[in-house]
């Protein structure tokens, strides 16, 4: 089929050539989408043909909105919405209906096509309107039917209104399943499909002279008049050219039956005919370009009204924006003033808490340095001693570390000593520092780490050498520490108590350690037991009954899974405290396990009678009836209120002191020579009275 003789003709302005443009419109839905792809697919096939320079634009007409649905099912008219609202919502609804585009697009695949969304009540107005203002100058429209322009209906479909009463510079081509319909020169043709595969696939279309109309059936009710009144504004002057055509016509006939000569008749027909017809084509062309020239001119008139609106619309974002900027820069003024004002006042408090610092660091320092003058009971030793001790704190000389920093051994007066050297950035670990010195300087016990001396210059403390380490590697097995036999288990329990009972019991106050585990506990070359680490111990002057509660404002104090219930509930410290780690530690010296959840596994085996597969299995030779009294022993300083605990002095002593004597022999003869302290602890009246005891006890074996 060859292209429309107006498709080939192009328009120029200002020199330059002008875009045809070639629209299509669209729809949605089972029948009308059909229609829709045959129109898309035939407007690329055919009007593809037409010369350079030439676009394709895709329309779809959606039906305008008056209302916004909610999510209850309602709808709001939109009169009564923000209009903001209203705009997003358009633009969500624009965006979806977008999507009816997306099928037709594969038919341009190396052509660029534009979309464009339309908003009428009525389809086929909305399109007629938008040829007679645009440059479009080929319309498609699909049908899925060809009987829908020769039937009577209440109404004219979309394609039938499109073809009467779009405008002569646009041409309609309506494709159905078997017809393309035109409105060639805006007289109505219709071609037929056959079968000739010349084109198309075997598809050609057959189009009707200038000459030839073919009318379309419509209703001539009150509906079809009421189409023609509303459309007639669109159509402008084409109608009533097509009525003095009529006119003419008559007169023609009027004319034949009056003259008498047919040959002159007939000539002047003729000829009347062809000026009629030459009249009516400059008249057309005229009428043309008039449109040509009002569309040009409405065009220009509607960019500039945009521009103007354009520039409206920028100078009130730019207004607001000048409004934000002003009231987000007095905002940042105000920020600045109260932050000035902060900082000022934080600068202040800052001044004063490190002036408060420093007058308590040098209030300390100034009672560590009396301490050290005036306490004889340890000797004070320079730091030069201390450097030389230690090789210079040489890292081979470090045999622990702990959070207030490292332990290292060294020799002072021929003696080996263990001596802990406070960091200086573990400021928060001198109270514990200090607090080791007072408890120390105050007592001393065999089965208590004593203080030998100390260092004001290096920060540190001389305690006596443990050669053996702590009793956490021996029970497991760390560091090449071997495993101990029981008796020895049971004599480092008894001591144990011995030196709790000492601290609970001390005068004017009672001590209590705090944190008692086995990394706390060292043993000498002879595997005695000495507590140490008492830096968390704290002095009790006034021990609340273990019958009452208090809730006081305490720093909680102690290691994980060794510290008292009842402590970490209330914060309220008595002697009855330390028992609970006392416990955990019996168990573990038999069972030789992590202390979580010990005490449930323990309690569980003696019930269940299963206590001996808990034991140590490195050692083989357990008194079992012994280690199950130890262990509920245990289980008694472990209850989880301290009034359930039993007393030190009158309940677990004996017991202990009784368990230390099971099996006599070597081992035990050794044992009992530790059990005692070393006579240097006894006054010397003490010492004379022993002696007497000791001598009538020979005289009366005797």
């Amino acid at each position: 089929m060859k292209p429309p003789t107006q498709l080939l003709k192009q328009v120029k302005k200002g020199g330059e050539e002008e875009k045809m443009s070639v629209a299509v419109a669209v729809c949605s839905g089972p029948d009308g989408g059909r229609g829709s792809h045959r129109a898309v697919k035939w407007a690329v096939e055919n009007l593809n043909l037409l010369p350079e320079p030439h676009k394709f634009i895709l329309l779809h007409v959606m039906p305008p909105v008056t209302s916004i649905p909610t999510p209850s099912g309602n709808s709001i008219p939109i009169h009564e919405l923000d209009p903001h609202v209203v705009k997003m919502y358009l633009q969500d609804r624009r965006v979806k209906l977008g999507e009816v585009f997306t099928p037709f697009k594969k038919y341009f695949r190396n052509i660029k096509v534009e979309t464009m969304l339309l908003e009428g009540v009525n389809p086929a107005f909305v399109l007629v309107r938008h040829v007679s203002e645009s440059r479009i100058k080929s319309l498609v429209l699909g049908s899925y039917s060809s009987t829908l322009f020769t039937r009577k209906s209440k109404g004219l479909n979309v394609p039938s209104i499109v073809l009467r009463y779009a405008p002569d510079t646009c041409d309609i081509y309506v494709i159905s399943r078997e017809k393309v319909i035109t409105n060639l020169n805006n007289l109505l043709s219709v071609g037929d499909f056959t079968d000739s595969p010349k084109r198309n696939g075997g598809q050609t279309v057959e189009l009707f002279e200038d000459e030839q109309i073919c009318q379309i059936s419509a209703s001539e009710d009150s509906s079809g008049v009421l189409l023609d009144k509303e459309i007639n504004h669109i159509c402008g002057p084409s109608n009533q050219e097509a009525h003095a055509t009529n006119k003419r016509s008559s007169s023609f006939s009027s004319l034949s039956s009056k003259n008498t000569n047919p040959q002159t008749e007939v000539e002047h027909l003729q000829s009347e005919l062809r000026n009629s017809i030459l009249m009516y084509k400059q008249a057309c062309e005229q009428l043309a370009h008039a449109q040509n020239k009002v569309k040009e001119l409405s065009s220009e008139c509607l960019n500039d009204s945009r521009q103007v609106s354009v520039a409206l619309q920028r100078e009130e974002l730019l207004k607001k924006i000048a409004a934000m900027e002003k009231a987000k820069h007095l905002e940042a003024i105000k920020e600045a003033e109260l932050a000035r004002d902060v900082l000022a006042k934080e600068t202040y408090e800052r001044q004063l808490a490190e002036m408060h610092a420093l007058k308590e660091s040098l209030e300390k320092q100034k009672i560590v340095n009396t301490l050290f003058v005036t306490d004889k009971r340890y000797r004070r030793y320079t730091q030069h001693e201390i450097e030389v001790a230690t090789d210079f704190f040489s890292e081979t000389r470090v045999i622990g570390e702990g959070g207030y920093g490292k332990v290292y051994k060294g020799t002072l007066d021929h003696t080996p000593v263990a001596i802990k050297v406070l960091r200086p950035d573990a400021s928060d670990k001198k109270e514990e520092f200090l607090k080791e010195v007072e408890v120390l300087s105050r007592i001393r016990h065999p089965h208590l780490v004593s203080l030998l001396g100390a260092s004001s210059e290096s920060v540190c403390l001389v305690y006596e050498f443990m050669e053996n380490g702590s009793l956490d590697e021996h029970i497991f097995c760390q560091n090449g520490k071997p495993a101990l036999p029981w008796v020895v288990r049971f004599r480092i329990i008894y001591e144990i108590a011995c030196g709790l009972t000492f601290l609970h019991n001390s005068k004017p106050e009672s001590i209590v350690h705090r944190d008692l585990k086995p990394g706390n506990v060292l043993l000498d070359r002879n595997y005695m037991s000495k507590i140490g680490d008492v830096g968390l111990a704290k002095f009790i002057s006034n021990v609340v009954p273990d019958d009452v509660t208090e809730y006081r404002d305490s720093v909680l104090a102690g290691t994980l899974h060794y510290m008292d219930p009842e402590y970490h509930r209330t914060g309220t410290l008595r002697p009855k405290s330390d028992l609970y780690a006392f416990g955990i530690i019996i168990i573990q010296l038999l069972t030789a396990r992590h202390p979580k959840g010990i005490l449930f596994a323990a309690e569980k085996a003696i019930r269940n009678g299963s206590w001996v597969n808990m034991l140590d299995k490195s050692v083989s030779n357990w008194p079992l009836l012994g280690t199950e009294e130890l262990a509920q022993l245990a289980l008694k300083c472990s209850q989880l209120r301290c009034r359930d605990r039993p007393d030190l002095d009158e309940e677990i002593l004996p017991v202990l002191k009784r368990l230390c004597y099971l099996g006599r022999g070597p081992a035990v003869s050794l044992l009992d020579n530790h059990l005692s302290p070393p006579n240097h602890y006894f006054c010397p009246i003490l010492q004379v009275n022993i002696y007497k005891s000791h001598l009538l006890d020979n005289l009366s074996l005797i």
